[in-house]
């Protein structure tokens, strides 16, 4: 079994998983996930089963389920970071940006690319900086 950690932006929200190997990572490129995240795409971590507890905030936790969808997001109320979370059937789905280490995922695969943003493939060639450019 492995420890992973990590917490919300803000600082008031902090889990541990207690689990073995992910099942998964995939870097989402669906409209909801982009949506969802703001971003490129989503980048999850999956847990077919393990231990989920919060070690802070818990209460500033808010949940949201897309009616009519799997789509469902944990957060912190305060600043909004996504959050893991633990499905009924004891999945749990770790957004892989909120980690404290996140050295040993490799992702598996870019899912729903088809669906990606129009400027997706242009990102690749984008100057890359070690800090802000602006």
């Amino acid at each position: 079994m492995t420890n992973y950690t990590g917490e919300c932006l803000c600082g008031a929200v902090r889990y541990r998983i207690v689990a073995e190997a992910p099942k998964a990572m995939f870097l989402c490129h669906c409209t909801r996930c982009r949506k969802e995240t703001g971003t490129l795409h989503g980048a999850n971590v999956f847990f077919r089963e393990g231990e989920l507890t919060f070690e802070r905030g818990e209460e500033l936790l808010s949940r949201f389920a897309l009616e009519g969808t799997r789509k469902k997001r944990w957060f912190c109320k305060t600043c909004g970071s996504p959050m893991p979370r633990q499905d009924d059937n004891g999945m749990i789905v770790l957004p892989a940006g909120s980690l404290d280490d996140g050295s040993t995922l490799t992702p598996n695969a870019h899912i729903f690319h088809d669906s990606r943003a129009e400027w997706a493939d242009r990102a690749a060639d984008a100057p890359r900086h070690s800090e802000y450019a602006g």
